[in-house]
């Protein structure tokens, strides 16, 4: 079994991982890049083989730096099965045609008012392409071992990170290879912690928070006490935030402070995202993946006022009044939220609020290391806002709930592989794993390919 580091190496995105045993060539997770343009510049660029050459993929989850090149691959040529759990499937269902349409949108932005070098600006792929790629998906449940191609056979387990994350356990009869994907929190207030694994030959662990501990504070106060700030500034509390996963949560948490009375029950919430709405409503359906029961789920799916249109949405930004809006991207990227940081960010009185990670060349990176000002559609927008994180929001485990995971392994891994983490979280994680755990740990570096004896 050899591996090819294709994603996530120096990098929290771009997850990609071909594997190849007895003439089976898979990926585990296809990706998009994003944050620096020379990291998003790899999207456009060829794959180390034909797409026409992989027999399968097989996904740890939907977020789109771990699912969002399908779309593509499967355009350039990809015609194997795409493995996931079935609440993977239903959330690719609206994140990948979701992506097609905000990169058409984008592109065509882009054209209409002069501001790309490219003449015309084209989309990575299309909100067809990404429909057409859903006909290749093929859904499995958690805990059965089934044939992916060849000698190959996976099993996924749940990974707590989002709805339907899983982590993938592949092996050739002979050599098992465990992937993390991305690791949830063992104590998250809505979703299941991630499965205890206890042996496997080989781990790629995932280092998000590689050399971080998480503020042990309750978020949900944190939350509060940042609106009643803003509030009472007379301002605007705009929430960049991930579709899948941390909109949940944040939903979940307004209907609790509403309730408690910590924030005002009339206080305008806006969820500014149809995607995130129709992400929140499978919570229902996917019932053993978290805690929440059927009162607390159907809370969550009123906890705002969803936001459908445009023209809505546009409207939202000329009320300058106290509310609070949610909206994607959770790293500030793209889609709706770029127009309300274009609204709000200059004025004082309000406040950009980070509930997730932020990769390295984003809006959102860029605003937490004290950024004057932003640049959105070619323009820099001043930003005089206030600039807040709350990092245990976020939804990958911390530095030490990594190692906990681990103990839970019985037997040593002959080698633990370093991934989806900046390069001072993943060497931070591998010298704890190192001197903690004697266990034998790497860094990859781009496209390095390893054999797996």
């Amino acid at each position: 079994m050899h591996m090819q580091f294709l994603g996530a190496t120096g990098t929290v995105t771009g997850s990609k991982y071909l594997v190849t045993s007895g003439g089976a060539k898979i990926l585990v997770d296809c990706g998009l890049f994003q944050g620096y343009k020379q990291l998003r510049l790899r999207n456009w660029a060829d794959l180390p083989l034909p797409p026409s050459e992989i027999d399968a993929v097989v996904l740890t989850h939907a977020h789109l730096d771990h699912s969002g090149y399908i779309p593509l691959l499967v355009k350039n040529g990809f015609r194997g099965k795409i493995f996931c759990s079935e609440a993977t499937y239903e959330l690719c269902r609206i994140l990948l045609p979701d992506s097609g349409h905000l990169l058409e949108e984008e592109a065509g932005y882009a054209n209409r008012h002069a501001f790309s070098k490219h003449k015309p600006a084209l989309p990575l792929y299309t909100e067809q392409d990404a429909e057409q790629s859903l006909d290749y998906f093929s859904p499995v449940k958690f805990g059965k071992r089934f044939p992916v191609a060849g000698q190959l056979h996976a099993e996924l387990a749940r990974a707590g990170h989002i709805l339907g994350a899983s982590m993938v356990v592949l092996d050739d009869g002979a050599t098992t290879v465990t992937f993390s994907g991305d690791l949830g929190r063992s104590q998250d207030p809505i979703l299941a912690p991630p499965a205890q694994i206890e042996r496997t030959d080989y781990l790629v662990l995932e280092s998000t928070y590689g050399n971080r501990r998480h503020d042990p504070a309750d978020p949900c106060i944190l939350l509060a006490k940042t609106i009643q700030e803003t509030v009472a500034r007379g301002g605007v509390v705009v929430v960049p935030s991930f579709a899948v996963g941390r909109a949940q949560t944040l939903l979940y948490f307004m209907d609790q402070l509403k309730k408690s009375g910590a924030i005002s029950p009339v206080l305008p919430v806006y969820l500014n995202s149809p995607m995130a709405a129709d992400v929140t409503a499978l919570y229902h359906r996917h019932r053993k993946d978290h805690h929440l029961n059927e009162e607390q789920c159907r809370a969550m799916c009123h906890a705002a006022k969803i936001v459908n249109s445009v023209e809505e949405s546009k409207a939202l930004n000329r009320q300058h009044m106290p509310m609070v809006i949610i909206a994607a991207s959770g790293m500030a990227t793209g889609g709706r939220v770029v127009h309300h940081l274009k609204a709000f960010a200059s004025d004082s009185r309000n406040t950009i609020l980070f509930a997730g990670f932020q990769a390295g060349g984003t809006r959102g990176a860029a605003m937490l290391a004290g950024a004057d000002a932003i640049k959105i559609h070619g323009e820099y927008v001043p930003l005089r806002a206030q600039v807040v994180q709350i990092e245990n929001l976020s939804a990958h485990a911390d530095a030490d709930e990594i190692l906990g995971w681990l103990s839970h392994f019985r037997e040593t891994p002959r080698r633990t592989f370093i991934t989806h983490g900046e390069p001072d979280a993943a060497d931070a994680l591998r010298r704890r794993i190192a001197e903690d755990l004697n266990w034998e740990c790497s860094v990859p570096d781009y496209l390095e390919d390893v054999e797996l004896n």
